[in-house]
């Protein structure tokens, strides 16, 4: 049956595209296509040509994120970036207590929670400092100009946690002189509210962007529910046409409820979060080079309540903790040559916190965890262009820990430019992960001598232009090979953590974008990963296409996800989940400064779970307006 409805929709959505290139051909002649966009900074720190990168990088525009009208931005990277993975649990939230969501795997890589793929905010790492992963309720869509997600491990460039790739939400600004408020407000399924308010200024050469969110949902289960409020804000200043100071601040914090697995409900537990981000940037660009001097600082607060079952008495205590991360970075790159680019940096992180149990009865607390760590590291990353077709990137990477030791962390790829704007690229790189204070330290029996995680990226792509750019297609083969990845074990009844999990990947990643029109685009996904030892949360198969329409003030965007193979659970059992989800919205422009949306989202109202236990929503849907004045 299941089958049967992926080949009606992608025989309907073809048919549908087919229909388009028909109506719109004359419109072909006499209008010029931008091609996709091709500059970016994640995977080298600067500002360049996506062509002669040696790893793999997607890039997702802040006109795709804002037509998704999704306050958060991961159910869209998990639509459009082939090989990446994201779990949920219901229609608004993820949290941070058992049972949740918002874990990240990037073809295969990741682990749980989510400690192998590394979020920046404009180049910032952004994790616990304690626990060592991203806080997945953090990343709103309104955030962000645009997403650059690298595919495969970035450690030469970013360190640890970057053994599966990076996320870099690379935030909004302002680019002509004005003064622009946007507000956008929806309502939905489940008593779900969103809402968001964004003014952007320029005057001269000072920019300013500052964001408040109000976000609420009851959730499609009982003790579901979920509120968020955030707020940003960004300042920029000009100082030349080769300086400029930027600083950045934001603030999240949300109320979670998780009402455990169908089987095995809970009761009471909620969560209160409190994250903030605060970073401040010089950076220079010349002719010749360019670099930056970045300071910032991460800091959290929960409180959670980890509930109890049905029979049992509710806990006589709450779990507490604070957490920091504060660092310094820099990196100058420069061309001493033509073709030449060699860069150097510098990365020194602190990070750690506090963890206790506060009990209800006036005993005294009992700390889990009270330690902090450091991380110094350098690198230097030398690219040349040895002919007009043939780049040659190497680069070496040494850090260390104050806990775990020194890594050195090598990288090196080839790209030739081919004839007809194709391009080859091959690649070798290392990622690594140094264990967190929660796997050294937080919970007995605790191990200190945890090593750090290792693996290799071995990778061969394909790519290519054609008819002025308005159709590109692309193809990446991958092999992984890790080894020292934490796991659990049982040592005399008790979870101890050590370094003896392996893993070895291997997959195929496509995509093809077809800017049919100015009317019609259609962009296509697919990824394979064939799995020697089982992953949570990361699928064998993953398909996903898509599909815009946008004329004169009406825009729509379709897209169906097929999902097969996934993982959901490996231990008591091994279970998989298959499934087809069909997401569509649409937008008219009402006046000039009023607009008003509707989304639907899982309209084939599939029966899921990504996380077992926990059954997803089928239908829902969300309608509001847009205010831009």
């Amino acid at each position: 049956m299941k089958i049967n409805r992926i080949a009606l929709l992608l025989t309907g959505s073809m048919a549908w595209m087919w229909c388009a290139q028909a109506e719109t051909a004359d419109s072909l002649r006499n209008e010029k296509i931008q091609s996709i966009d091709e500059v970016v900074v994640t995977g080298s720190r600067e500002v360049a040509d996506l062509r002669r990168l040696p790893v793999s990088v997607s890039v997702i525009g802040r006109e795709r994120l804002a037509e998704s009208y999704r306050p958060s931005l991961l159910p869209t990277l998990t639509e459009w970036v082939p090989g990446l993975f994201i779990t949920g649990r219901g229609v608004m939230g993820y949290g941070v207590s058992t049972g949740s969501a918002g874990s990240m795997t990037m073809r295969g890589v990741g682990s749980s929670p989510t400690t192998g793929m590394l979020v920046l905010i404009d180049g910032h790492p952004q994790y616990m400092g304690l626990m060592g992963h991203p806080i997945a309720d953090a990343y709103r869509s309104n955030l962000a100009d645009k997403v650059e997600v690298v595919r495969g491990p970035a450690s030469m460039i970013y360190g640890s946690n970057a053994m599966g790739g990076v996320v870099n939400i690379v935030t909004r600004k302002m680019h002509e002189d004005a003064v622009k408020t946007d507000l956008q407000a929806g309502y939905g399924s489940y008593n779900t509210l969103q809402t968001e308010l964004t003014n952007r200024i320029r005057a001269g050469r000072f920019t300013s962007v500052v964001a408040g969110s109000y976000d609420r949902s009851d959730g499609h289960r009982k003790d579901m529910d979920f509120e968020q409020y955030g707020g940003s804000a960004r300042l920029g200043y000009e100082f030349s046409e080769a300086w400029n100071l930027a600083a950045n601040v934001q603030l999240t914090h949300f109320n979670a409820q998780n009402p455990g697995t169908v089987s095995a409900p809970l009761f009471d537990n909620i969560s209160h979060i409190t994250r903030g981000v605060a970073s401040a940037i010089l950076s220079n660009h010349y002719g010749k080079g360019s670099g930056s001097l970045s300071f910032f600082y991460n800091w959290g607060r929960h409180k959670i309540n980890d509930g109890y079952s049905a029979g049992q008495q509710p806990l006589d205590y709450r779990f507490n903790s604070r957490d920091r991360m504060l660092g310094v970075s820099w990196f100058q790159n420069y061309a001493f040559f033509h073709g030449n680019r060699i860069t150097f940096g510098f990365d020194y992180q602190h990070f750690g916190g506090k963890a206790w149990n506060r009990y209800l009865n006036g005993d005294p607390n009992r700390v889990t965890a009270d330690k902090s760590m450091d991380e110094v590291a350098g690198y230097v990353d030398f690219r040349q262009n040895l002919t007009a077709w043939f780049t040659l990137d190497a680069g070496v990477r040494i850090d260390h820990h104050s806990h775990a030791g020194t890594e050195w962390v090598p990288q090196a790829g080839v790209s030739f430019q081919l004839p007809t704007d194709a391009q080859i690229k091959l690649s070798a790189s290392k990622g690594f992960r140094f264990p967190t204070i929660r796997e050294m330290y937080m919970f007995p029996p605790q191990n200190p001598d945890l090593r750090p995680e290792r693996l290799w990226n071995y990778e061969i792509s394909f790519a290519q232009r054609l008819f002025g750019g308005r159709l590109s297609y692309g193809a990446n083969i991958f092999f992984i090979d890790g080894e020292n990845l934490i796991q659990t074990v049982r040592v005399d009844g008790r979870p101890k953590n050590v370094n003896t999990g392996r893993i070895e990947n291997a997959g195929l990643e496509l995509q093809v974008a077809w800017r049919i029109s100015p009317v019609w685009s259609v962009d296509v996904n697919y990824s394979y990963l064939h799995m020697e030892y089982p992953v949570l949360a990361a699928p064998r198969n993953k398909l996903f296409v898509g599909a815009d329409f946008t004329k004169g003030r009406w825009s729509a965007s379709t897209g169906v996800q097929y999902v097969k193979g996934l993982y959901i659970s490996l231990s008591p059992v091994t279970e998989e989940e298959s499934f087809v989800l069909w997401n569509l919205s649409g937008r008219v422009r009402a006046t000039r400064w009023l607009s008003v949306y509707v989304r639907g989202e899982n309209l084939l109202a599939q029966r899921y779970e990504i996380n077992a236990g926990f059954p997803m929503p089928k239908a829902t849907f969300i309608g509001g307006v847009e205010l831009n004045f």
